[in-house]
């Protein structure tokens, strides 16, 4: 219990920084039955007292052994540019994420009793009902000296920043009333799909990124659960280009953001599909415009193929109609030999 208080008060006595801002993990204290589940925030505040933004958020996240990450939520992150979405490695027991807030984060704005600068959520599980080895200890979650925060002031400029880890203390028992994990509940309870989004077709002209080829750009959030993956579909607009032997349907594939397209031609539907961490989905339709398509290889050899066919079809029925036409001459002719009047 001592040890509980100690920390309590350490932590109180540094959550006020002195023009620094600060990234902290809240809850900052804890208690863990075994088996339970925590839902932990990664938070940012701003120096309040400089006035200053922050732009720019990098950071890594590391842990003791005694308890494992499972899940990962950003779906209520102030961060809407991901340059790394965060990253769970668990043979290093770090989290990695890095992204980018446009027009900078000042802080919460006056008035407003929400804690809305929540960065990244991480869920951690304490171990089963083990005893000993890793399972035992406290828990400690801290950030790693890499973690910096850059300012909104057009040069990037680093920061002063304060940390501030957790400690989880890990009960030798299971709860009485059952394990405890409020993500699981809102996984649960999660029914509506991710936000709507539009996909954006960019070439790149320069040619630097992508040799010229087209790609696309999309982005959505959750705010309920979050994003889990994309799935992208690339369907041909002719029915008949969809032919295969023995071939199925076009399959969703799991893309991220940008994404070049195996379709250069145009030809094809663009489906993109958002999909959250309960399954709920969305899904966005991109048709190219109809001046943006070129004659795909898959075209061409279709329209190659209705051309034989065609011209052999009216070959045939040139040779048939030739055919019957020199078998009545041939008929005449007979019946003439033979003294047959045809016309009466």
């Amino acid at each position: 219990m001592f040890r509980k208080v100690c920390v309590c008060l350490a932590l109180i006595f540094f959550a006020v920084p002195v023009s620094a801002a600060t990234i902290y993990i809240d809850p900052g204290v804890a208690t863990l039955n075994r088996g339970d589940a925590i839902t932990a925030a990664v938070r940012i505040m701003p120096d309040k007292e400089t006035g200053e933004c922050i732009n720019v958020v990098d950071a890594v996240v590391t842990y003791t052994d005694n308890i494992q990450p499972v899940d990962i939520s950003i779906g209520k992150s102030i961060i809407s540019m991901w340059v790394e979405s965060p990253v769970i490695n668990k043979d290093n027991r770090t989290i990695t994420f890095a992204g980018g807030i446009p027009n900078g984060y000042c802080g919460r704005v006056d008035g407003d009793p929400r804690l809305t600068n929540v960065i990244t959520e991480i869920i951690f599980r304490s171990p089963g009902m083990q005893v000993g080895g890793s399972g035992d200890g406290d828990v400690r979650i801290d950030f790693g000296p890499e973690t910096q925060v850059l300012l909104n002031d057009g040069e990037g400029t680093r920061a002063p920043l304060t940390t501030l880890g957790a400690t989880f203390v890990l009960e030798k028992t299971a709860g009485g009333s059952g394990i405890v994990d409020e993500w699981r509940d809102v996984v649960r309870n999660d029914n509506l799909p991710p936000e709507r989004f539009s996909i954006e077709l960019v070439k790149d002209e320069e040619g630097i990124d992508f040799s010229g080829r087209y790609y696309i750009v999309f982005n959505t959030s959750d705010k309920q659960t979050g994003i889990s993956h994309y799935e992208i579909m690339e369907e041909p607009v002719l029915e008949f280009a969809q032919f295969k032997w023995g071939g199925v349907g076009v399959p969703w594939v799991r893309e991220n953001s940008p994404y070049v397209l195996k379709d250069q031609t145009l030809n094809s539907i663009i489906r993109v599909k958002a999909i959250d961490k309960a399954g709920n989905e969305y899904i966005a339709t991109y048709i190219p415009d109809e001046s943006q398509k070129a004659l795909s290889r898959n075209a061409l050899y279709t329209y190659i193929l209705f051309a034989v066919i065609g011209l052999t079809l009216v070959t045939s029925i040139i040779f048939m109609w030739l055919w019957w036409r020199r078998k009545g001459k041939r008929k005449l002719i007979e019946e003439d030999e033979d003294g047959t009047d045809l016309i009466e």
